[in-house]
């Protein structure tokens, strides 16, 4: 019955989560992508992992005479070693730098929000106006967006996302 499932579904599931990961993955490279590519990508890529495996399996016999005929060895070197540049990217030296921004969040949570209105170009009244458009309890400037986050019972990360994510404009593109 495995391997029934596994000749049936292995190649197919791969292709179809593949897909789901190629099209999230060149949305969000060139910024075309809503807010819910993120963890689509990220997740089904996750998924993606199973049927990859059963894929494996399947074709085991094929993967050791690429192994044997050595036609595997140079894609495989290829792809591992197109990940050396983002391992040694130097701190600080890309914008979407993962790093940055953990080291900036903990300063935004307690920032006031009269503080924070300036980085995306608002006044302070604009900025509480934006949170409580999106149902956010805000009572005054002076507020962190962690305050804001408690008083309002959300996570401080999406709170921090709420305040500084640009709006959309009506045709669904950002500003």
């Amino acid at each position: 019955m495995f391997k029934t499932f596994m000749n049936r579904y292995g190649t197919p599931l791969t292709t179809g989560f593949f897909i789901v990961s190629g099209v999230t993955g060149v949305a969000m490279f060139f910024h075309w992508a809503p807010q819910s590519f993120h963890p689509i990508h990220e997740w089904l890529s996750m998924v993606l992992l199973a049927p990859f495996i059963l894929h494996l399996v399947k074709n085991w016999t094929s993967l050791v005479n690429y192994a044997r005929r050595k036609t595997l060895y140079v894609p495989l070197i290829i792809a591992f070693a197109a990940c050396i540049p983002f391992i040694f990217q130097v701190p600080g030296g890309h914008a979407g730098n993962r790093k940055t921004a953990f080291m900036a969040l903990p300063v935004l949570e307690q920032a006031p929000l009269s503080d924070i209105a300036p980085l995306v170009h608002m006044d302070a009244d604009g900025l509480i106006h934006r949170l409580q458009s999106q149902g956010y309890t805000v009572i005054s400037a002076e507020q962190s967006l962690d305050d804001i986050a408690k008083t309002s019972g959300r996570p401080v990360n999406d709170t921090v996302v709420a305040a500084l994510q640009r709006p959309h404009d009506h045709s669904g593109h950002q500003d």
